[in-house]
């Protein structure tokens, strides 16, 4: 079952008025991601709910780690074609940064093909392919080869030039922008990696930083930006289905921050 999803937007004037009077109207940014509840609460979550902070994120990691059923490299492949089935064509897939809806047999290593994309990049952490965090569904999607190879391991920040078929996505050379309709699931996805991989199981402590170009370090960019995006662009129904089926059918844990945008803000 979905999880119930209540939320609270604040609501904002719009530029109109400035325009008629001839006053520039001021940015808007996105409001703070706003309380949920879930039909996990007093089951799955039942630890963590109320805390904040250190706290909040200890509960998390102790919730996302436990009993978790891990899958091979190879099993990716056909894991993908289940988690990002096309709602509307069950032969393809979604790519992500694109958009772009592919045939699922089109997965392989040629232009034109989709390929298994880690979002918290391999070498940021050195994890590889391995068991564990090299296949994580929760950070592993479908993506087309050649937008793939250009997001390379580049962090994630805003600007930069059109990615060509990226959708809408930009990018310069040390980062790299999502389109809008990713780039909430990017920021989610990167900081489940933050807190399911703490160090304690041999593999790196990933965490996000402020910064961009981080090569072969455990870190990922900019967490400042990552927190922007998921206020920016709440979890959709495809997003929330994919969580849902990870935790069914292959992993049997759940993205935290699907469920709950606002815990972000909570621990950073």
């Amino acid at each position: 079952m979905l999880a119930t999803r209540i939320r609270r937007w604040k609501s904002v004037a719009l530029a109109t008025t400035a325009v008629l009077v001839g006053i520039t109207a001021p940015t808007l940014t996105a409001s703070p991601a706003a309380a949920t509840t879930t039909a996990y609460d007093s089951t799955y979550y039942k630890n963590a709910v109320g805390k904040t902070g250190t706290s909040l994120k200890s509960s998390l990691h102790t919730i996302i780690s436990a009993n978790v059923s891990k899958i091979s490299y190879s099993a990716v492949w056909n894991a993908l074609k289940v988690t990002d089935q096309d709602p509307n064509n069950s032969s393809n897939v979604i790519l992500l940064y694109s958009g772009v809806s592919r045939s699922k047999s089109l997965n392989g290593g040629d232009v034109g093909d989709w390929n298994r994309e880690h979002v918290w990049a391999k070498s940021h952490g050195d994890f590889g392919e391995v068991t564990g965090p090299g296949t994580d569904l929760h950070h592993l999607r479908p993506a087309d080869v050649t937008v793939n190879s250009i997001r390379g391991n580049k962090d994630f920040d805003n600007g930069g030039s059109t990615v060509s078929g990226g959708g809408g996505s930009l990018t310069d050379s040390d980062s790299f922008e999502p389109r809008d309709a990713d780039k909430g699931d990017v920021a989610r996805m990167i900081l489940y990696m933050a807190v399911r991989y703490d160090g304690g199981d041999g593999f790196a402590d990933l965490e996000p930083n402020e910064k961009v170009n981080n090569g072969s370090n455990p870190y990922i960019g900019k967490l400042s930006v990552l927190k922007q995006w998921n206020d920016e662009d709440p979890p959709s129904a495809f997003e929330e289905k994919r969580n849902q089926t990870i935790y069914d059918t292959y992993q049997h844990n759940r993205n935290p921050f699907i469920d709950h945008p606002e815990w972000v803000e909570a621990i950073w």
